[in-house]
C-alpha cells in the first residue's frame, strides 16, 4: 500500500506539470489574438477533447453510465464553470491586457477556494495558511493594478484584468464543487465535463458570429487549438482532479499560484513581454504565500 509520502510524491508531480501546462494555455491564448476568435476556441478547444476522450473511453464510460445518468445534471454545472465560462474569460481577458498579467490573477483561486470551503463548510485552515494566502492576494492586488494599489481604491483596473479576477472567482467555485462529483473513473468524468463544455459553448460562438467578433482559425490558430487540446484540457485536468483527490481542494488549489511563474517565463521567451519590477515583486509574494501555505498544510495533514 502506498504511503502518504508517495501520495504526497505522486499529487505534486502531477500538479506541478498542471501547472506548466495551464502557464502555456495563457500563452496560447494571447498567441490566438487575431488567429481564432476565444469563443470559437473555447468550443474547438473542448469539441476536440471531448472526441479524443470519448474514443479512448468509451467502454469505461459504458460501465459507468448508471452513476452518470443520475449526476447528470451536476457533471454538466461543472463542465459549464469549470471548461466553458472560465476559459471564455481568460481568453477574452487575453484581448485587453496581457499573458503575465493574465497568468499572475489566476493565483487569486486559492484564496477563494479557502474561503469557499471555511464558509460553506467550516473547513478547519491554519493561522499560517490564512497568512500565505494574504500575501498571495496582495501580489495579485499588486499586478491587477499595474503596480499602483491606489488605482484599485478609485476602480481604475483595465477591463482585461477584471475579466480575469471574475475568471478566478469561476475556477475556485468549480474546484471547491468538485468534492460533490460522483465517484466515477476519470475517463467518464473528463468525457462528461469535455462533453458539457463544448455543448454549452456553441450559443457563446453562435453570439460571437452574430456580433461579427468571429475569426475562422488560420494555422497559427490551429496550432494554438491542438496545444489546448492536448496539453490544458486533456492532461491538465486530468492531472488536477487526480491531485485534489490526492492531498485535497485546499492544498491542491495552492499550486495554482505556480501558473504565474510559468507563464510569466513562457511569455517573455514566447512573447517578449515586458517584464516590470512589480511584476516580480508579486511573484515573490505568490511563492512565498504558497511555501508558507503549504507548509502549514503538511503539518495538519500529519497531525490527522
Amino acid at each position: 500500500m502506498a504511503g502518504p509520502s508517495m501520495h504526497h510524491g505522486r499529487a505534486y508531480a502531477l500538479l506541478l506539470a498542471t501547472m506548466i501546462f495551464w502557464g502555456g494555455n495563457a500563452v496560447a491564448g494571447k498567441l490566438a489574438v487575431g488567429h481564432v476568435s476565444p469563443m470559437l476556441l473555447t468550443m474547438a478547444r473542448w469539441g476536440l477533447a471531448f472526441v479524443i476522450l470519448l474514443v479512448l473511453g468509451w467502454p469505461r464510460l459504458r460501465e459507468d453510465w448508471n452513476v452518470v445518468r443520475k449526476h447528470v445534471l451536476l457533471l454538466s454545472a461543472l463542465g459549464m464553470v469549470g471548461f466553458t465560462v472560465f476559459n471564455i474569460a481568460l481568453y477574452c481577458a487575453l484581448l485587453y491586457t496581457t499573458a503575465i498579467n493574465v497568468s499572475i490573477e489566476q493565483a487569486g483561486m486559492p484564496m477563494l477556494i479557502f474561503l469557499a470551503n471555511f464558509l460553506l463548510f467550516r473547513q478547519h485552515v491554519s493561522a499560517a495558511q490564512i497568512a500565505g494566502v494574504v500575501i498571495s492576494v496582495a501580489g495579485i492586488a499588486l499586478t491587477a493594478s499595474h503596480g499602483d494599489p491606489m488605482r484599485l481604491l478609485a476602480l481604475d483596473v483595465n477591463f482585461g484584468d477584471a475579466l480575469m479576477l471574475l475568471a478566478a472567482i469561476l475556477y475556485a467555485a468549480y474546484t471547491v464543487a468538485l468534492r460533490f462529483k460522483p465517484r466515477l473513473h476519470w475517463q467518464s468524468l473528463m468525457i462528461m465535463l469535455t462533453g458539457s463544455a463544448f455543448v454549452t459553448s456553441i450559443p457563446f460562438v453562435a453570439g460571437e458570429f452574430a456580433y461579427g467578433a468571429g475569426i475562422l482559425p488560420d494555422t497559427r490558430g490551429w496550432m494554438v487549438i491542438v496545444y489546448t487540446v492536448i496539453f490544458p484540457s486533456i492532461l491538465g485536468q486530468m492531472f488536477y482532479i487526480r491531485g485534489v483527490e490526492l492531498i485535497g481542494a485546499n492544498r491542491a488549489g495552492l499550486f495554482i499560484n505556480l501558473v504565474p511563474i510559468f507563464g510569466t517565463l513562457l511569455s517573455i521567451l514566447l512573447l517578449g513581454e515586458s517584464f516590470h519590477l512589480y511584476h516580480a515583486v508579486a511573484l515573490l509574494m505568490v511563492l512565498g504565500g504558497i511555501g508558507m501555505a503549504e507548509h502549514s498544510g503538511r503539518k495538519m495533514a500529519r497531525r490527522v
